[in-house]
């Protein structure tokens, strides 16, 4: 299976786009909400939900493409139980370990938050790249699911929270929390043009795929060379995200990763959109 193609009756209508519209007061409300009470955040809820959620929904989604391959059903339980228990196993490690403190800098004599961005981004891209099993998935899927699936980047607003409390450096919070919430609000507005099923629609999606890469790359930078270590360049009058406290250090060590490798797909599957819509022509 390949992309879908859309006729222009279906095209999403310019009111259709007044949708996502939507979603920057309601983002607006959630950063006053969790300004106003800074109880709710530090209590972990709002990270435990996100996390979950979108723990849940690849899990579903990855179930949902493997029902529309033609593998049979044992090939298609290997292949979800085969990304699915390295995930999840990554997930309780990763909680496990911020609960604990042991991302903190002073608890290891290597970089242990480092390792948690990095480590899984190293061993899984290349998995998910290249694997043919992973291909047939993303070529049953709509384009549209792992554009949508990132709208929980909006709880980045979470860092800007932080930095007008005073719980985390400007430098680091602002451009993180800013680029996380743009990255989510635009997540609906590419989900709706890349569902169009045209060349347009994919590369919206494509520069919205970049985007939210670059928000990574800023954020991770920043956040190393204003935490406690050898990268550390700037020393600011807080604590930055490095520090290690929990739930906050959860977004570095699972979130990232995890988002980082969604947008890897994103983009592997609009590759094979384009190259079989020009094998069609």
């Amino acid at each position: 299976m390949t992309a879908e193609a859309v006729p222009s009756a279906v095209v999403p209508s310019r009111d259709t786009w007044r949708g996502p519209l939507w979603l920057a007061p309601l983002t607006a409300l959630w950063l006053l909400l969790i300004y106003s009470w800074p109880a709710i955040p530090a209590s972990g809820v709002p990270t435990t939900a996100h996390q979950l959620a979108a723990h849940g929904l690849i899990a579903l989604g990855l179930w949902l493409g493997l029902e529309h391959t033609s593998l049979t059903p044992g090939q298609r339980r290997a292949t979800w139980l085969a990304i699915m228990i390295p995930d999840t196993l990554w997930l309780t490690v990763a909680w496990s370990a911020a609960i604990n403190g042991a991302f903190h800098p002073d608890t290891a004599s290597f970089p242990v938050l480092p390792s948690a961005i990095f480590l899984p981004v190293i061993i899984g891209a290349p998995l998910l790249l290249f694997s043919k099993r992973i291909g047939q998935v993303l070529d049953a899927i709509p384009a549209s699911w792992l554009v949508t699936l990132q709208l929980y980047r909006i709880f980045g607003s979470w860092a800007i929270a932080a930095w007008l409390h005073g719980a985390l450096p400007g430098v680091f919070a602002v451009p993180a929390g800013i680029g996380d919430m743009l990255t989510g609000l635009l997540a609906l507005p590419a989900a709706i043009a890349v569902a169009t099923g045209t060349a347009e629609g994919r590369r919206a999606a494509t520069f919205w795929n970049f985007l939210g890469l670059a928000d990574f790359a800023v954020a991770i930078t920043m956040g190393m060379i204003t935490s406690p270590g050898p990268w550390q360049l700037i020393v600011p009058d807080v604590q930055s995200i490095g520090a290690g406290d929990y739930p906050g250090v959860l977004t570095p060590a699972f979130v990232v990763p995890s988002s980082i490798l969604l947008h890897v797909l994103s983009l592997r599957q609009l590759r094979r959109r384009s190259r079989a819509d020009i094998a069609r022509r």
